[in-house]
């Protein structure tokens, strides 16, 4: 399955996503939108996600890890590692491989 993943509606390929003081990066290259609100929804596979903020990250495809301090949190297909959110909900409809933790948020599974 090739990887996606969108970006408030722009989609990118990449195995490495990361947002670091509201900018997005894939695989290195700065991706950043111009709207405040972010929200990354992943298809297919990619390595890592790790997200300082962002309004909502989907996963529908393989993940290595999810990381974030603020934001929620929902996989429909798989994370093979952890999931860790600081601030944020994990709704889990599918696998998770690792943990899942979060400080301030809820956890639920289908």
């Amino acid at each position: 399955m090739a990887s996606t993943v969108v970006i408030n509606g722009r989609t990118f390929a990449g195995k490495n996503v990361t947002v670091v003081n509201d900018r997005v990066f894939i695989d290195g290259k700065n991706v950043t939108p111009d709207a405040k609100e972010i929200t990354i929804t992943v298809t297919g596979n990619i390595d890592q996600l790790k997200a300082d903020a962002c309004s909502q990250i989907s996963v529908t495809g393989d993940v290595g890890s999810v990381t974030t301090q603020s934001g929620d949190v929902s996989v429909g297909g798989s994370v093979n590692g952890s999931v860790q959110t600081m601030s944020g909900d994990v709704d889990c409809n599918g696998r998770i491989g690792g943990n899942v933790t979060t400080m301030s948020g809820d956890i639920s599974s289908r």
